[in-house]
């Protein structure tokens, strides 16, 4: 069995053969076989040595195939192709920009890099090198990107490099823990006192009464989402390329919901002109949201914070956690098996009944307010 050497960093490197290549001699001019070996590289010495040992006895005609069809190729190369792949399977036009998105900006120092070349060491200290990457390089005082976006980066690297290769450990990688998103959100009154009567009202009442994000409220139309007295997410709408997509289905089963209309929030879609509910760009009603906060002198929030403000008044109220889960859509295992297939039973009319009436509530005073200081 081949032994481990101990690296300047002070962690263990093993060889293990792979095959020969055929290689030019430039000193006869002729051909002669060339011994490529696989570099193993663990904490601890025997890690290294097992590796080593693994790798050469599940060694099979195929997966050398794999090395040598694929190991020349750099990470930016394989990126196309296994993109290629995506697309041939219809994967969506949203996940295909994130794609080259993360090709262009992210893990630079890789891309140019042969996947034969790269070994957990090196993958390793890419991670640390990308998790100090500037978001937004415009920026004055650039915030480096977050756990949460470097771990998307890394889910297309490791697949990419689970497709091309199998000779290293993806379990000896280390990411960073996400940090804890500390959010100090408004007062559901002080939302409702700044937008009303506002061209933005619609949306952030979707958003923070009845839990939509933006993509779902972007998406909802008179002619498929309203049903009666209900509004069901039937499609969302997102940009591709700078130019709106409209999609079939939502993020995941679980978001395809439908909620009762509040007789307020009713009266404000009567009012729009054409089909879609809400026709503004994205980016419009963002900049719009934040610049109604800075006139009002209100911390900001994003506009999906408006979803986090709707489940801290669940949590205000009381709202069982099956039936607070299920109007915002949140997925897990439990809600798609026992939960999703209970809506409006008896008990969640009461949460509708429930959520409404807080609101409702808040909208009647205010407006009794407004009447008062017009007398």
């Amino acid at each position: 069995m081949a032994k481990a050497k101990k690296l300047p960093s002070g962690k263990y490197r093993c060889l293990a053969f792979s095959h020969t290549e055929k290689v030019l001699d430039p000193k006869t001019g002729q051909m002669k076989d060339k011994r490529v070996y696989v570099s193993f590289t663990r904490e601890k010495r025997k890690e290294a040595e097992l590796a080593a040992a693994q790798f050469q006895a599940e060694r099979t005609p195929a997966t050398l195939k794999k090395r040598q069809e694929y190991g020349d190729m750099t990470l930016t190369e394989a990126i196309d192709l296994y993109i290629g792949s995506r697309e041939m399977l219809g994967r969506s036009p949203t996940t295909i920009q994130d794609y080259r998105c993360i090709q262009r900006n992210g893990f630079q120092d890789l891309m140019q890099t042969k996947i034969k070349d790269m070994d957990e060491v090196i993958l390793q200290e890419a991670i640390r090198v990308e998790a100090g990457r500037p978001a937004n390089r415009r920026s004055k005082h650039p915030r480096p990107i977050s756990a949460k976006r470097l771990r998307n980066e890394w889910g297309l690297i490791s697949s990419v490099l689970h497709k091309y290769t199998n000779r290293l450990n993806f379990d000896a990688i280390e990411l960073p823990r996400p940090a804890n998103r500390s959010v100090e959100l408004p007062p559901a009154r002080d939302v409702l006192r700044i937008v009303r009567g506002t061209d933005i009202e619609l949306p952030v009442l979707l958003a923070m009464w009845l839990s939509f994000s933006m993509s779902e409220i972007r998406g909802l139309t008179k002619s498929k989402s309203i049903s009666g007295d209900y509004l069901t997410i039937r499609e969302v709408v997102v940009d591709v390329g700078g130019e709106p997509y409209r999609k079939d289905m939502a993020k995941n089963p679980t978001r395809n919901r439908r909620h009762r209309i509040p007789p307020y929030i009713m009266s404000l879609i009567e009012k729009v002109e054409g089909d879609a509910l809400v026709s503004m760009s994205g980016k419009t009603l963002y900049h719009k949201w934040i610049h109604l906060q800075d006139e009002h002198g209100m911390d900001h929030i994003t506009f999906h914070d408006l979803r986090h403000l709707n489940a801290s008044v669940m949590a205000l109220l009381r709202v069982p956690d099956k039936y607070a889960q299920e109007r915002g859509g949140w997925k897990t295992d439990k809600v798609m098996k026992e939960i999703y297939m209970q809506t409006f039973s008896e008990e969640r009319e009461r949460v509708d009944d429930l959520i409404d009436g807080y609101f409702e509530d808040i909208m009647q005073h205010e407006m009794q307010h407004e009447t008062k200081k017009v007398q």
